[in-house]
């Protein structure tokens, strides 16, 4: 009987092993070490997060001011008081690209100061 009971906690033993050492690896390689009881991406990719605070800002020992983006508008609210406030809604966001001004050079750029004709390679560094 002891016999028995000995194998079962050793294979017992092994699959958590196994398992271990499987998310392990998957920690390793992919960054992610939550554990999930889940397909993982069998289904397609998982969807874009639409939800998201931007910043916060502690006004006192009470409150806070949130900024929360919502499928790229942005709601600022306070909260933390009697009563959690919305303070400004329908904040646009402007994309990266947009925020880049076009710059126009007024002059072209001065010439290098040190000024040689380029070598080949195997030509002597010394000339």
């Amino acid at each position: 009987m002891m016999s028995w009971l000995g194998w079962l906690s050793f294979i017992v033993f092994l699959a958590a092993a196994a398992a271990a050492a499987a998310w392990g690896y998957r920690a390793y390689m992919t960054g992610d070490t939550s554990i999930n009881f889940s397909f993982g991406n069998w289904f397609g990719p998982r969807a874009e997060p639409r939800l998201g605070i931007v910043e916060q800002a502690t006004v006192d020992s009470r409150r806070k001011l949130v900024l929360i983006r919502r499928d790229d508008v942005e709601h600022l609210i306070m909260t933390g008081g009697p009563v959690d406030v919305l303070i400004e809604t329908g904040i646009n966001t402007v994309p990266m690209q947009e925020e880049v001004t076009e710059h126009h050079p007024a002059e072209p750029p001065a010439p290098p100061v040190f000024t040689r004709k380029p070598r080949s390679f195997g030509q002597a560094v010394n000339e």
